[in-house]
């Protein structure tokens, strides 16, 4: 009699241990399967563009929130009453020449500091403590405002 209670529970024990089995099995298969379909797509989905795009147009208007609080605390002492011939934010005569050399010259002067024909700009705007990113930002603002 033994034997035979005893059998009962093993082929219990066998058959609930098959599904347990057969999960940890497929499982890892399953897995890997469905992330290469979901990478294989042939073309980016419009969705994920515009997303890319928000991202890029949210990352600008950052930048230039960030530089406009650069500006207007470090930079609109000289460059709105114009001393020493710094050009006024949405001034674009002032501005045309200055951006035909482009963006990056017109930082590095601000950054290292110029002297010119038409006036003179000290390194970081006579700020030492700003960050080459900060004088970025606020140069990326002040020629926004005179495109």
């Amino acid at each position: 009699m033994r034997f035979f209670i005893a059998e009962p529970n093993y082929l219990l024990t066998i058959q609930a241990r098959i599904p347990t089995m057969t999960i940890k099995f497929f499982l890892p298969l399953l897995t890997f399967t469905l992330f290469f379909l979901g990478a294989c797509s042939p073309e980016k989905s419009a969705e994920t563009e515009e997303v890319t795009e928000s991202r890029e147009e949210k990352l600008t208007e950052m930048k230039l929130g960030a530089g406009k609080v650069v500006y207007e605390a470090n930079c609109a002492g000289c460059h709105d009453a114009g001393v020493a011939g710094a050009p006024k934010p949405g001034d674009k005569p002032a501005w045309i020449k200055r951006m035909g050399a482009g963006l990056e010259a017109m930082t590095k002067k601000s950054i290292e500091g110029f002297e010119g024909e038409s006036g003179v700009m000290p390194p970081k705007g006579g700020n030492a403590i700003l960050t080459d990113e900060e004088v970025t930002n606020a140069v990326t603002y002040m020629a926004s405002k005179s495109k």
